[in-house]
């Protein structure tokens, strides 16, 4: 069994802090686990998150807070720990903020080192951060929102920079919903998915930092990406060593049902 997104930004890049991840995984059943970082940590990715600084003082806040690495030093870690040995297979690459007017930045970034993987992920739409506090979202309109959302998730797809998408339904994480019916997008994101051979994640992560009512994606989405047979792989989304495998057996139960 994998956990195909775990991230490492808690503690410091060296072999002792990676093997806290590789015991907990195998604590918890796991024999592979997928280690990496947001895209917001380097500053090489810095250019990306100028219209989120400009959005709003806490965001901006949020940011500076956030970028504390270049990637070299990221890409020297794994190069180091692909000599070693865990008991656990581990694969590293990272967690990028798609932004369409940044397609080429990523891919120039992505050139440079031989990540085992890159998942897209979208946590601001326009700048927004929907998915920082539920107080935000006070004043939006949540269709307008979603459209644009998964306009922004085809695009994420259809760019061909990712291995596969990270939470696909995210934008659920406050429980708004819109008015109107998803399903014919969902048909649409899935065969761009299949199109390109990526997977999407049946993530736990709502669950696991927002403390979400249910697992995974939700039920019209699920179905959708298995009449479709979309790649499904399973993620804890988790942020430190002891969540490492979260959910990943109650979010494979849900999918097989």
């Amino acid at each position: 069994m994998t956990d195909v997104h775990i991230h490492i930004e808690r503690g410091p890049y060296t072999k002792e802090w990676i093997n806290r991840f590789a015991a907990q995984a195998v604590r918890a059943g796991l024999d592979e686990i997928y280690l990496l970082e947001h895209s917001h940590r380097f500053v090489e990715f810095a250019p990306m998150y100028d219209a989120v600084r400009a959005f709003s003082d806490y965001q901006n806040d949020w940011y500076q807070r956030k970028v504390t690495h270049s990637i070299k030093e990221f890409q020297a870690l794994i190069e180091k720990m692909r000599q070693q040995s865990f008991p656990v297979t581990i694969k590293w690459g990272l967690e990028v903020c798609y932004f369409p007017e940044h397609e080429a930045l990523i891919g120039e970034i992505l050139g440079t080192f031989p990540f085992d993987f890159a998942v897209g992920s979208i946590h601001w739409v326009d700048g927004f951060g929907f998915d920082h506090k539920a107080a935000l979202w006070e004043g939006i309109d949540v269709d307008a929102l979603y459209r644009r959302y998964y306009e922004l998730m085809l695009s994420l797809v259809r760019s061909g920079l990712f291995s596969g998408v990270a939470h696909p339904d995210s934008i659920k994480c406050f429980g708004h919903r819109p008015a109107f019916d998803l399903t014919s997008v969902y048909g649409l994101l899935a065969d761009e998915l299949n199109a390109r051979h990526m997977y999407a994640e049946q993530s736990g992560g709502l669950r696991l930092n927002y403390g979400f009512s249910k697992l995974g994606m939700n039920e019209t989405m699920l179905r959708i990406f298995k009449e479709k047979h979309v790649a499904i792989c399973f993620a804890s989304d988790a942020h430190k060593p002891e969540d490492v495998g979260t959910n990943i057996f109650d979010l494979q139960a849900i999918t097989q049902g």
